[in-house]
């Protein structure tokens, strides 16, 4: 099916009118390293832009301040580090300690390609007690363990780009382009997760044959970093609540509206993340009115 606005608004969560943040879910976002603590700082203002009541960025140890200093919105967990200020494999466990009263986890924008980070994503998504998002770093890590995917053990969204899609089914990009509802659904039949391959027209495929596709965006959104506002806004969305295959495709849907709304602003050329992510309220004003 096509995604629709129709059909999306239909989709968005309630919002009772005795809401308070404690009712709209608590988002933990695992990502960022040193020279990506950006990757960190845009997913977790998208979540915040999602509804979701709050956020908490865990990050390693030496980058926190940084990124505190930036994000005003979001709490910060300070987890343990590799030499090169990447998560360490230490960190598993007081990650998986602290989202176990989560609603939902982020994990993998900006974490790095490092040994000891791969080796971290692998231990938690493994006990991940909560629904998760998993994208960027994180599914380069489980591109080098490929079994580790179908052991998830909680509702799990994979957000991969071609290249990253082309890594975990071991092939290559053309052929996934070549065949992208294909491609999809084979990874969320054999993974037992949601996927959400990103690019023109948003293919977004579920374990037991939901497929969708998007159709708001623009080739504006081919800059950095709109794929961690994408991952915001889906673990947001999560976080309220939502299925994992819901999520995804109100997730892709309102972010392609945020990029038409940012791109009439400040031109396809022209624009950045950061405008996708202030286009965010438009967006929902837009969808449901």
């Amino acid at each position: 099916m096509e995604l629709s606005r129709e059909s999306m608004r239909a989709a968005v969560p309630a919002r009772p009118e005795d809401g308070h943040k404690g009712t709209f879910g608590h988002l933990l976002v695992l990502a960022g390293s040193r020279g990506f603590t950006g990757a960190a700082k845009l997913v977790c203002e998208a979540a915040g832009r999602s509804g979701v009541g709050l956020v908490t960025a865990g990050i390693p140890y030496p980058l926190a301040d940084i990124l505190a200093a930036s994000l005003f919105e979001a709490m910060s967990l300070r987890l343990p580090a590799t030499e090169e200020e990447s998560f360490a494999p230490a960190a598993v466990n007081p990650a998986l300690k602290f989202a176990q009263d989560k609603d939902a986890v982020v994990l993998g924008p900006g974490l790095s390609r490092h040994p000891g980070t791969e080796a971290f994503v692998h231990g938690f998504v493994l006990h991940c007690p909560v629904p998760l998002v998993i994208d960027a770093d994180g599914l380069n890590a489980l591109s080098e363990q490929r079994t580790v995917i179908s052991k998830i053990p909680s509702p799990c969204i994979l957000t991969p780009h071609p290249g990253e899609m082309a890594r975990l089914m071991d092939t290559s990009s053309g052929k996934v382009q070549a065949d992208r509802e294909g491609v999809a659904q084979r990874l969320a039949k054999s993974s037992g997760c949601v996927v959400a391959l990103k690019g023109h027209r948003t293919a977004i495929a579920g374990p037991e044959g939901q497929f969708a596709v998007n159709t708001t965006g623009n080739n504006g959104l081919g800059t950095g970093g709109t794929g961690d506002v994408l991952a915001g806004l889906i673990g947001g969305l999560l976080a309220q609540g939502m299925s994992a295959f819901e999520a995804a495709c109100l997730g892709v849907y309102l972010h392609g509206l945020a990029g038409d709304i940012a791109a009439e602003r400040f031109t396809r050329r022209g624009m950045i993340a950061g405008d996708v992510i202030r286009a965010i309220p438009d967006a929902w004003r837009m969808l449901e009115s």
